[in-house]
């Protein structure tokens, strides 16, 4: 973003029509779907070019919610800065908190107390939990099953819920501070914590079991928006998708921050025999909407077993340290980084001479990740396409920065 652009500006509008690419050919249709779509969700422009049922064409366009967020943050204090980096994708608040976080403690060489790792492992988990679920309940409803879809947004309402009564917060805002976090769990809160993740884990295994014996509900994800592994990696993409098509990528432990290094985040990693079956699994893995459902499914049941282990072996002493005012020097800068329940999230800043942003790079999963969604749909037919979309999970908030 260029230092010399106002903020205030007021952009100049194009007064013609976007040309989106034209396929020619006897037969080929074009559908417009977005920029406004139904329900609650953010504006996106998708063109469909069609033979029959069949999309020989996909091109998005996204930024209708561009907000300018690395101009905003010019010159706001630290602080500032946070509270608007919680707030770009309002799912990813944890995620994003902590990438911002962890810039800006790099910068101060400040050390975080134990307990503070902790939580931030425990408030993370609880945030990928409540969105896998609301992702699962998506992909129940786009398939056309709806009691599987009613079950698990009332799981993702319960997730919610358990949200507000630890931490104040359905979508987890505030529950991070520079140099720790905000909010503490008293171990009566823990107790009924790891309660409610039982009851939650146990309602969780026996709808998916369920969903497991319809075999329409498996067909209907099989072979669906499969994501070729050489776009994959040619693409860079991250989080679900990436190790859906079998990249192996996962920032909590290929680079480790708050308490994860201390856990075991990929369960299958115990024993030799069992590194090589986990192996295998990744290289068989498709890159369908079945595969994206499965690591979902996979990742809920990890992420509870992660937050137990905390909680049961939860430190004592302080949640947040002092930040060394010494250490935060005119232009120097530091990089934090999360895996969020969509990926890989990176957050670069730049001090100025007052302490303030001077400079702030935001770079997120989902605006990796978008550009795949044209590859997925490839000769899937019209009806697969919502449910496509679904599978990814993306944010239109989160890339359109």
């Amino acid at each position: 973003m260029r230092k010399d652009f106002d903020i205030s500006t007021k952009m100049p509008r194009a007064h013609k029509e976007y040309r989106f690419t034209k396929v020619e050919g006897e037969g080929v249709c074009e559908i417009p779907v977005g920029p406004v779509h139904a329900g609650i969700i953010e504006p996106g422009h998708f063109r469909l070019s069609i033979l029959g049922e069949h999309i020989v064409n996909l091109e998005t366009r996204l930024f209708y919610t561009h907000k300018g967020i690395e101009k905003l943050a010019e010159n706001r204090s630290l602080e500032e800065t946070l509270l608007l980096a919680e707030r770009i994708s309002g799912d990813e608040s944890v995620a994003n908190s902590t990438a911002y976080c962890q810039a800006v403690e790099k910068i101060a060489q400040s050390s975080l107390p134990r307990r503070a790792e902790q939580l931030r492992v425990v408030y993370a988990e609880m945030e990928r939990i409540y969105n896998h679920l609301g992702t699962l309940a998506g992909i129940s409803t786009d398939v056309g099953y709806a009691y599987g879809s009613a079950r698990l947004n009332i799981l993702k309402e319960r997730m919610m819920r358990l949200n507000e009564t630890v931490t104040g917060s359905r979508l987890l805002f505030g529950v991070n501070r520079i140099g720790g976090v905000a909010v503490d769990v008293s171990d009566e809160v823990g107790k009924t914590f790891i309660e409610t993740m039982n009851d939650v884990q146990q309602d969780f295994e026996a709808v998916i079991a369920l969903l497991g014996t319809k075999s329409s509900f498996i067909d209907r994800l099989r072979n669906t928006g499969v994501i070729p592994r050489k776009a994959a990696k040619e693409l860079s993409i991250v989080g679900v998708a990436a190790r859906c098509a079998g990249l192996d990528i996962d920032v909590r432990r290929d680079h480790s921050y708050a308490a994860y290094s201390g856990l075991r985040i990929d369960p299958h990693h115990d024993s030799p025999r069992s590194v090589t079956k986990y192996r295998v699994e990744m290289q068989k893995r498709v890159g369908d909407a079945l595969s994206r459902f499965e690591v979902r499914v996979d990742e809920v049941k990890d992420s509870i077993n992660i937050i137990e282990k905390v909680l049961r072996n939860l430190s004592e002493g302080e949640i947040r340290a002092s930040v060394p005012q010494e250490n935060l020097k005119p232009y120097s800068h530091g990089l934090g980084y999360a895996e969020s329940h969509r990926g890989e999230t990176m957050h670069w800043l730049m001090l100025g001479e007052n302490k303030n942003i001077f400079r702030y790079k935001v770079r997120t999963a989902s605006f990796c990740n978008w550009p795949i969604i044209e590859q997925a749909v490839m000769n899937d037919i019209i009806p697969d396409f919502p449910l496509v979309n679904k599978s990814l999970d993306l944010s239109y908030s989160g890339n359109d920065l």
